[in-house]
């Protein structure tokens, strides 16, 4: 392991600056699900499951829209690209909290589909300020950030709901997403290899001494199209689909299977301390949880090769089905330890993998749909969970995000396995 690669990257301003923004950028997001639950819930009085209806809106609406601003930050260029995501956020959210819940439900759904694509712009950003040796580092660095930001937002979002009015916290909220919009603007990160040379020209004198940065990447057309067979079949299909192969879907998988496996945890979490009347220890075991993302999120940044994505999700559905067998606070949280390991390593390990497989020009749309297949994943685990421990109790919810995780692992790997035996051929 290098560590000094955290250093070397840090010493660049604009990296620096890039990281930060995206840091508080998503805290609004963030914050927004919990405030959301409560507007729901105590402004409107609704139950809980018409709070869930919310936030399904809200996942379907940045599911569809992440691969469409993706497309547009390809086509138009960072600035122009946002500037209706900017309006949307102050807009939407300044509206919301004065309709009723079916109007609700489809302000929710605008708002997801033109929310600030923060992921998606950061990862491709970070993609072209940085050499493909120091991807790994910045793209740890970045699923470090966003944990830091998902264990600052949630709390943020209680905070503002149980001491103003939700009606005002939506509106703050809004601003906020809005206002870091206009930041991303303002400060507009290259996202393709032409813009890069400003931006280094904005470093330090430090930053002569590194190294010049290779070229980006891209696998050839052949590669693309996996195989000759494949490239005759499907040789006329180029443009919008050309990206898109067998190993780019592995990865958009392991992104479903990675959201999949960690909404429900959140779920089996709650669910197994309102088992034994703890549930104001929530705090407690999500510190350890997402302290322990952090930890492994650095580790991983440091080394010196790349770990298949699939491996490492395979390896955190595993550690998380032994979290049902958790009797307290402290043992939830001891045992959410392993998992969250490697929680950060399998975000990082797989947008590395997108950006490595996929041209310049389309890696916006790329990880607009890597974005996506998170957050389907997501709003698919929470379901799965809730019905499992319905059924069997908390450990149910453990073992199905878990064990269901860990066979679409297991198929992705067998699947890159037939795949490269059939490339040998």
């Amino acid at each position: 392991m290098d560590f000094s690669l955290y250093k070397e990257l840090l010493r660049v301003a604009p990296i620096r600056r890039l990281l930060l923004v995206a840091m508080l950028a998503r805290v609004p997001h963030a914050a927004a699900g919990l405030m959301l639950t409560f507007h729901v819930v105590d402004t409107l009085g609704l139950g809980y499951g018409a709070a869930g209806g919310v936030a399904t809106a809200v996942t379907l609406g940045i599911a569809v829209g992440a691969p469409w601003r993706g497309r547009r930050v390809d086509a138009v260029g960072l600035r122009r690209a946002l500037v209706p995501s900017v309006v949307s956020e102050l807009v939407v959210w300044s509206v919301a909290p004065f309709l009723n819940y079916p109007l609700l439900l489809l302000a929710a759904v605008i708002g997801g589909l033109f929310s600030v694509p923060i992921f998606s712009v950061v990862r491709q950003s970070l993609g072209v300020m940085v050499s493909q040796r120091q991807r790994r580092t910045a793209y740890a660095l970045d699923s470090v950030g966003a944990e830091l930001t998902f264990m600052i937002g949630p709390a943020l979002g209680v905070l503002l709901a149980t001491t103003i009015h939700t009606t005002v916290g939506l509106i703050i909220i809004g601003a906020a997403a809005a206002s870091a919009g206009l930041f991303l603007i303002w400060f507009n990160p290259p996202v393709r290899s032409g813009q890069r040379g400003s931006y280094l020209r904005e470093c330090d004198e430090e930053l002569a001494s590194l190294e010049e940065m290779p070229p980006v990447e891209v696998m050839s057309s052949q590669s693309y199209a996996g195989g000759n067979i494949f490239g005759r079949m499907f040789g006329r299909v180029r443009g919008n689909l050309l990206w898109i192969n067998a190993a780019v879907l592995a990865v958009l998988g392991a992104a479903a299977a990675a959201g999949l496996v960690l909404s429900g945890t959140d779920v089996g979490i709650v669910a197994g301390l309102r088992s034994i009347s703890r549930p104001d220890d929530l705090g407690i075991v999500f510190f350890f949880w997402c302290a322990a993302s952090v930890i492994g999120g650095l580790l991983y940044g440091a080394l010196h090769r790349a770990v298949n994505p699939l491996w490492l999700l395979a390896g955190m559905a595993a550690l998380t089905v032994p979290m049902g067998f958790a009797t307290g606070t402290w043992a939830l949280a001891l045992w959410s330890i392993p998992p969250g390991l490697l929680c950060a390593p399998v975000l990082s390990a797989s947008a590395e993998r997108i950006a490595s497989l996929v041209k310049e020009e389309r890696r916006g749309e790329a990880m607009g749909w890597y974005g996506s297949a998170l957050t389907l994943g997501s709003a698919l685990g929470a379901p799965l969970a809730g019905v499992s421990i319905d059924a069997v109790g908390p450990w149910g919810g453990f073992l199905a995000v878990g064990s269901m995780a860990f066979l679409l692992a297991l198929l992705g790997i067998g699947l890159q396995g037939v795949r490269r035996r059939v490339t040998a051929r």
